[in-house]
């Protein structure tokens, strides 16, 4: 199998191709820098990718970064047992919508928009108009997917998958900024974090914040 080494570590998105790697049950080295510490725009990490961004990923000749790209890339390149990947063109677009749905609506439009108006406005200016609104649209789409799941474990008859992984990891950045869920959407969170590779990623993503905490206590 090729070497797979990834970069970024610390944040909702990088937790991403981590838990990945350990859903399929991949070897893999890990770089844990961070997004704001000056780590990503160093020569030799500028040079992999001029973006400057985490998470990315490197595996012989293929560099990719965004965290849906990565994800759907290893589970298709590194198939394992018991994940699911689609197998036809209708399964691809399901799988598809669910992750452009999650990711144009969920993570861009309402999470990055909170955290940037609120946790980051030294940096993007405080908003607070900016950041309610976010808040409200980020409700009105957890209730549409409440409803989805009210008569489903997963998003996808396929079962746990990619969209599944993308949404708890959305779920869980919603839970720091203290944003509530809905009574389907917070079993489902509950539900799926039981999963050991889940546990796993979640211990190695946030070692820094976890050392640190542990060292105030």
């Amino acid at each position: 199998m090729s070497a797979i080494i990834l970069w970024g570590a610390g944040t909702a998105r990088t937790l991403r191709p981590i838990w990945m790697a350990e859903e399929l049950g991949l070897a893999y080295t890990l770089h844990p820098i961070s997004p704001r510490t000056g780590e990503t725009q160093t020569p030799a990490f500028t040079a992999l990718t001029r973006k400057q961004k985490v998470p990315f990923f490197e595996s012989d000749a293929v560099r990719l970064s965004e965290s849906l790209a990565i994800c759907r890339y290893m589970q298709g390149a590194f198939p394992a047992s018991g994940w699911p990947v689609p197998q036809d063109g209708i399964a691809q677009a399901k799988e598809d919508e669910w992750c452009a749905y999650i990711y144009g609506e969920i993570d861009e439009t309402a999470l990055s928009v909170i955290r940037r108006h609120e946790d980051l406005h030294d940096i993007y200016g405080a908003a607070p108009e900016a950041a309610a609104s976010a808040r409200a649209y980020l409700d009105r789409h957890f209730a549409v997917i409440d409803a989805h799941l009210a008569d489903c474990e997963t998003l996808l008859e396929s079962g746990f998958g990619l969209a599944d992984l993308l949404l708890v990891s959305c779920l869980d950045w919603a839970g720091f900024h203290k944003c509530a869920l809905p009574a389907h959407l917070a079993a489902y969170r509950t539900r799926h974090a039981r999963r050991p590779a889940y546990k796993k990623a979640m211990k190695i993503n946030y070692a820094a914040f976890l050392e640190g905490r542990d060292g105030d206590a």
